[in-house]
């Protein structure tokens, strides 16, 4: 689970943070051989749209997660009512849907801070496709902020980490982990992204998964909130699980019209196909839509002075005026499944 922060830590040595996060939680929680980005669009599917998560809908389709956080972060994730009285979750009068995290109560150091986590109460399975308009998302030190999809078995079913990263990295990193084995074949898709691990499997305490690295300052952070964000969507198959990224200016017009057609998309940014060495199939199932904003913990804090962050990341969390950015501004979630 989680991204990484700059060029020079979008490393396999790093991504081993990532995969701490998992560690003992649930977030912690007849195939082909892979094919070509151009085979793959010539199955242009036909999506209907089967929940929309809009500003009418969004908090009644998602549960709020209040136990303690499974990556061991300085944070308490609040219930709804909490999030709603203290303006940790609320809707604008824009319509722009908001998950922040506490950014007005001094703290003493290693007292945790609210936030919230929360996960959608319907779970999916393939032939879907997931369609995330962001405005803005959480950044700055000791932040760590994830949207993602997990299975209740954890790591048997599966989890996509889509949007994830810590402190004050600039670009994206998208992340499978998998119970069962699955290793990625270099170059078996064309790709805007790189490929940086190719073992999804999450075992015996190896827990970085298989990712690609996204190019550029507008995929994560502040370049992803100065460009006024984008969109991530992916499709899920039993053959494939692919990701794109569209910044805002770039948005195709079949995603902004509710009438998404992967195949003229191009090439994903990161795609896991099945292969002689990785069923998809078999290694995803029943997933649900997870938001969630922690800070510090296996990740963000292990990483901390390494991501350029003045002092620690205890006493980061104990100020309120570090959290002015620690927000994710949704302008909507559509999922789809095929016609």
């Amino acid at each position: 689970m989680r991204g990484f922060a700059t060029a020079a830590l979008l490393s396999l040595p790093l991504a081993a943070y990532a995969g701490a996060a998992h560690d003992g939680s649930l977030r912690a929680r007849h195939i082909h051989h892979a094919r070509s980005v151009s085979a793959i669009q010539k199955r242009a599917a036909q999506y209907k749209i089967v929940d929309d998560y809009n500003k009418d809908t969004f908090f009644n389709m998602f549960d709020f997660y209040t136990d303690a956080d499974p990556t061991h972060g300085t944070v308490k994730f609040v219930d709804e009512q909490t999030a709603k009285d203290e303006q940790l979750a609320y809707v604008q009068d824009d319509g722009t849907i908001v998950l922040a995290v506490d950014d007005q109560t001094q703290l003493q150091v290693n007292q945790p801070r609210k936030s919230v986590r929360i996960q959608s109460k319907k779970a999916y399975n393939a032939g879907t496709l997931f369609v995330a308009d962001i405005y803005a998302m959480p950044h700055g030190c000791s932040t760590w902020p994830a949207y993602w999809l997990v299975g209740d078995d954890w790591p048997y079913h599966g989890e996509l980490d889509i949007l994830e990263g810590v402190n004050e990295q600039t670009s994206n990193q998208i992340t499978v982990h998998t119970g069962t084995v699955c290793n990625l074949v270099k170059d078996a898709v064309q790709t805007t992204g790189r490929l940086v691990g190719t073992t999804c499997q999450s075992a015996n305490g190896a827990n970085a998964g298989c990712n690609f690295a996204t190019d550029g300052n507008t995929t994560y952070g502040h370049g992803f909130n100065m460009n006024a964000g984008g969109v991530y969507a992916h499709t899920w198959e039993t053959d494939a699980i692919n990701v794109w990224f569209f910044p805002r200016q770039a948005v195709p017009e079949d995603i902004t019209n509710k009438n998404p057609n992967p195949a003229n998309w191009g090439p994903p940014t990161a795609s896991f196909p099945s292969s002689d060495s990785c069923n998809i199939g078999d290694s995803f199932q029943d997933n649900r839509i997870v938001f969630d904003i922690t800070l510090c913990g296996d990740w963000a804090g292990a990483a901390f002075s390494s991501g350029g962050c003045p002092g620690t990341c205890a006493q980061t969390v104990a100020d309120p005026s570090n959290f002015a950015n620690a927000k994710f501004k949704i302008a909507g979630l559509q999922v789809y499944g095929h016609n």
